[in-house]
């Protein structure tokens, strides 16, 4: 089943997004779209150096009760 945009709680990657958005790439200008994919280069291989991050952002509760 097609999960509604914008819907964090039921898809998890939402939060991932919102992570990298305000730890590497908000509140910035980007001179060219060769900047950005650098900058998202950098958000993306510096999110994945911590995975004890993405396992927080992404553990629900709700779904391992039972």
């Amino acid at each position: 089943m097609p999960l509604p945009a914008k819907s964090p709680e039921l898809n998890p990657v939402e939060n991932i997004w919102q992570f990298i958005r305000e730890n590497w790439l908000s509140n910035r200008v980007f001179t060219s779209y060769r900047d950005i994919l650098d900058h998202c280069c950098y958000a993306w291989n510096s999110l994945i150096d911590q995975p004890w991050h993405i396992t927080s952002i992404g553990l629900r509760d709700w779904a391992h009760r039972s």
